[in-house]
């Protein structure tokens, strides 16, 4: 029996992650933020079969005592300050956890079990103001928020610990996935919960920023599927993980809205205090490595997603009322 280590596994993609590994038969352990009270939503239906170590990532000694705990095959480090919006708020601490939190991790896994695979959680956001479209592994980077700049930190140190140290370290640069399970304070579910309000009229209006910002969305449920792969590779790399499909903010409400038979015009409000102070305007990854050495394809399409999402907005809210 294979065992896994998950950080961010309360969050969207380590609920996923958890799921597709213990249906391969793998031990799953958790880290659980010691100061945190515990949001089980996402795995509520799997908590029971997940074992649950207590630390943070930025203590290290919590970390080397995790892996001490747990010795694990496989190490997905998928925790960080992950919205984008709040980097700008707060971006000492995004620093710490999305760069530093990434280091302790790999230094964790090096002093205590070097044979582990590593998988980090890389972003499209490292792209930012684009060099070139579509982005491969080989586009440069040029982030655009604090979030960006510390995932390229993360990136650069999983690579700098594979050639310096020999490791099996991987990172995935996941385009914008997203999920039913997606945090409200992100776009997409933004959108989606208020659709279902304004459709089961509890709520009037939509207010959003940037109606033209483009995105490459896909179903974070598929995403995890590439990680997995990535750490089952002869040798260790880097992979764009994304759908090769670009669409608007606009494009996202129109089907958001068109699947509850409303119009968004009529509901929908641009706001400036929603705009980012660096705008990334166009996000369009190209994921031919993946298919071709991983195998990896996307199955859910753009428009199933939406309306994914809005269904189970409709069905969570219908049963509350």
């Amino acid at each position: 029996m294979k065992t896994a280590f998950i950080s961010g596994i309360t969050g969207q993609d380590g609920s996923y992650l958890a799921e597709l590994l213990l249906n391969k038969g793998y031990k799953v352990f958790g880290l659980r933020r010691r100061t945190a009270i515990p949001n089980y939503e996402n795995i509520d239906h799997i908590k029971n079969q997940i074992e649950f170590i207590s630390g943070d990532l930025l203590d290290l000694s919590s970390l080397i005592e995790a892996i001490k705990i747990s010795q694990p095959d496989e190490v997905y480090n998928l925790a960080a300050q992950s919205f984008v919006a709040d980097s700008w708020l707060q971006p000492i601490f995004t620093g710490k956890v999305t760069a530093l939190g990434v280091t302790n991790m790999l230094e964790a896994v090096r002093k205590v079990k070097p044979d582990a695979r590593f998988y980090q959680a890389s972003s499209s956001e490292m792209f930012g103001k684009v060099v070139e479209t579509p982005q491969s592994e080989k586009t440069p980077f040029y982030p655009r928020s604090p979030y960006g700049v510390a995932k390229v930190y993360g990136h650069w140190i999983t690579v700098n610990y594979r050639e310096s140290f020999d490791m099996y370290a991987c990172s995935g640069i996941l385009f914008n996935h997203e999920s039913p399970r997606r945090g409200h304070e992100f776009v997409t579910r933004k959108i989606t919960d208020a659709v279902a309000k304004i459709a089961l009229g509890l709520q009037n209006e939509l207010r959003l920023g940037n109606f033209d910002a483009k995105r490459d969305w896909g179903f974070a449920g598929d995403y995890v599927k590439a990680m997995w792969l990535m750490l089952q590779q002869d040798r260790p790399g880097d992979y764009v993980i994304a759908t090769g499909e670009t669409h608007t903010v606009k494009e996202f409400v129109e089907i958001a809205f068109g699947h509850v038979g409303l119009d968004w015009k009529e509901y929908v409000v641009q706001d400036p205090k929603f705009m980012r102070p660096a705008e990334v305007d166009l996000l369009l990854g190209d994921p031919s490595k993946a298919k071709e050495k991983l195998g990896w394809q996307p199955e859910v399409s753009f428009e199933q997603l939406v309306q994914m999402m809005v269904e189970n907005d409709l069905k969570r809210l219908g049963k509350g009322l």
